[in-house]
């Protein structure tokens, strides 16, 4: 079992904390060396699902990498475990491509999905998509306590980012801050906004 603490680079230009789990040793330095390269903490190396929600549960990453067959726990069940007690974003790895494997890492609430092997320019475009869409959530479930009402709100936000997108020519981040932003300038909540985008574009069309 390997359990590495704040391994940070001092270079570092972002300030998220990430969790690695990997059974198998020389991939789990490899993920390692690639994000202590990009510039983020790594704040625990984990070799099973175990001890993965363990240190998580501890150590509150902001993302955590998860292989999804692992010794004592697999990574899924890790990765609902993680996801139902703190906010990480999840990543999830896996050497198999089955689609049921993808559909069960999606219910899990995983923001990304790799198939090994893969690379640096693959992984890290992954995580910083899975930071920026649990961000999103973040943001959503701070306004909305209901439950049913956040995934709702989180379907028609979604496709208020389509559309924006589409219409405008943003990213899918870009998109999410301008009605995030909208929201703050014009104090309506962020479903307002995405309902008043629904409907105008619906109009235009």
């Amino acid at each position: 079992m390997s359990n590495t603490e704040s391994t940070k680079n001092p270079d570092a230009p972002q300030g998220e904390r990430i969790l690695v789990a990997e059974d198998e040793a020389l991939i789990r330095m490899d993920i390692v060396e690639t994000l202590l390269g990009a510039g983020y903490e790594v704040v625990a190396e984990c070799a099973d699902g175990e001890e993965a929600v363990e240190r998580a549960l501890e150590l509150e990453p902001d993302l955590c990498i998860l292989d999804v067959k692992m010794p004592k726990m697999d990574g899924i069940t890790a990765a609902e475990k993680i996801m139902s007690e703190t906010t990480a974003a999840v990543v999830m790895l896996t050497a198999f491509s089955q689609e049921e494997l993808v559909v069960r890492a999606a219910d899990a609430g995983a923001m990304a999905y790799l198939v090994k092997p893969f690379t640096p320019n693959d992984l890290l475009p992954q995580i910083r998509v899975a930071l920026s869409r649990q961000a999103e959530v973040i943001a959503l479930e701070d306004e909305i306590a209901n439950l049913q009402d956040r995934f709702e709100t989180r379907k028609r936000v979604d496709r208020a980012k389509g559309l924006l997108m589409a219409q405008m020519g943003l990213s899918e981040p870009e998109a999410f801050r301008w009605i995030q932003k909208t929201s703050m300038n014009r104090r309506l909540s962020m479903r307002e906004v995405a309902d008043a985008v629904i409907e105008q574009v619906s109009e235009d069309e």
